[in-house]
């Protein structure tokens, strides 16, 4: 492929080109995005490779020019350092097919431009309509219209389209499973496996072995050999949950799958290469856990390069009625419900402290229970769970205000002036609260 290289470093600049030219790429340099604006616009290019910050016309612009110019629409790849990941982040959005962190050993780029070979030879996949609505279909699960899980919404979209490790962080049922897995169908590794790794349930002294397999006679009962998790994943995604209860001693070894993409098996002399995209996942601030010395510090950086919060469900109790129509849709298999709008009060009103996955296990009761026919003395009764708020005493006033604003609403037709004198709360007052909540 023909490719220009843009970079203010001299030295990287030339590697690159050396590089890219041994592996029979046409490479062409440039030192600044001006010199690289002028060599586009007299000839044609699949490939840019450009670096992040430059003087003058940097990254960011050069990525827009190319994407709003007559460039012949050349794949953009962004190189940046980690402190500049936001950014990236941010040009991917925009139209970036992927990114690389520095410093990074030259072959790495290998990989990406054979994804982009990929991408531009084979019979258009990302535009038939079969992959367009197998796509939309895989998106609609991730449900909700409030402003976080919108965000969500687009980082998987970046997740996607990159190889970077990711890591997803939120309370206990938020959705974390669900993301990986829609990242991986989103991927081009979707065809490759999906292996999802239950990190708390490995016995300590096991992990080691289970992740990166052994050799025959590598330890007592090692009758034969047997490949670890990430060979198996061969290709595909690799999802650690609760990454946070692998062993400190067992952490240096997953930072070397990271960076230099090799295992090591138990007993044997030599390492084994492996093509797997790493997803972690974790249900505590990893940050205080390096402070408390129980997370490798370099391990973090490594798996925070792209990041996914989800918010709990409490934090976001816009989306729970959408929610609500897409698990009793899934739980009812067709056959249809009724829920009567008490018992959706019922249902905004409640905390959630297992998030959606309590809500998912309360909706199935009372479906069951109840015959199909939800109603808020059914729920009242004993089918939502008497847990206290997951967020203690503020959670609990949080979500009283909530309820108070959205009912002074509705009983107003959401005439905000009329509910904020329901309330003897001045406008501004209320319109503040408002958009405190998510409800404005």
């Amino acid at each position: 492929m023909r490719i220009l290289i843009v970079d203010d470093e001299e030295i990287k600049r030339v590697s690159l080109v050396d590089t890219l030219r041994g592996g029979n790429h046409d490479a062409v340099a440039s030192s600044s995005g001006t010199e690289a604006l002028e060599i586009l616009g007299r000839d044609r290019f699949e490939v840019v490779v450009t670096d992040l910050r430059m003087p003058g016309i940097d990254g960011m612009d050069l990525l827009k020019e190319i994407k709003d110019g007559g460039f012949a629409g050349p794949d953009v790849i962004i190189m940046t350092a980690y402190g500049s990941i936001p950014m990236a982040v941010e040009a991917m959005k925009i139209g970036a097919f992927d990114f690389i962190t520095k410093p990074f050993r030259n072959e790495e780029l290998f990989p990406l431009l054979d994804r982009i070979k990929a991408k531009r030879t084979t019979a258009c996949e990302s535009t038939s309509v079969d992959a367009e609505v197998d796509r939309n279909e895989r998106a609609k699960r991730i449900v909700g219209n409030s402003p976080s899980i919108c965000g969500v919404r687009k980082m998987v979209q970046v997740c996607a389209r990159s190889n970077a490790t990711i890591l997803l962080t939120g309370e206990t049922g938020t959705g974390k499973d669900l993301l990986a897995n829609s990242i991986h169908e989103l991927s081009y590794r979707r065809s490759a496996p999906f292996v999802k790794i239950n990190c708390a349930a490995l016995a300590p002294h096991l992990i080691e072995s289970e992740l990166f397999g052994h050799e025959k006679g590598a330890f007592t009962g090692a009758d034969q050999a047997k490949k670890g998790r990430f060979e198996a994943t061969e290709g595909g995604t690799i999802y650690l949950d609760d990454v946070d209860d692998i062993p400190l001693e067992q952490q240096i070894k997953l930072l070397r799958v990271i960076e230099e993409r090799v295992i090591d098996r138990v007993g044997a002399a030599t390492p084994t290469k492996v093509d797997v995209r790493i997803i972690a996942a974790t249900k505590k601030n990893l940050v205080l856990e390096v402070e408390k010395d129980k997370f490798r510090s370099d391990l973090y950086y490594r798996l925070n390069v792209l990041r996914i919060n989800l918010a709990p469900l409490r934090e976001r109790l816009d989306d729970l009625p959408d929610l609500v129509r897409y698990l009793l849709d899934r739980i009812s298999e067709g056959r249809g419900y009724d829920l009567d709008d008490r018992a959706m009060e019922l249902l905004i009103t409640h905390s959630w402290p297992g998030n959606v996955r309590e809500l998912a296990n309360t909706l199935e009761r009372a479906y069951l229970v109840g015959g199909g026919n939800i109603t808020a003395k059914l729920l009242s009764g004993g089918i939502i769970d008497a847990e206290p708020c997951g967020g203690g005493f503020k959670g609990t006033v949080l979500n009283a205000e909530r309820v108070l604003l959205q009912q002074a609403l509705r009983e107003a037709n959401g005439n905000k002036s009329a509910a904020a004198r329901s309330l003897s709360m001045k406008l501004s007052t209320f319109r503040d609260k408002l958009a405190k909540h998510n409800l404005s």
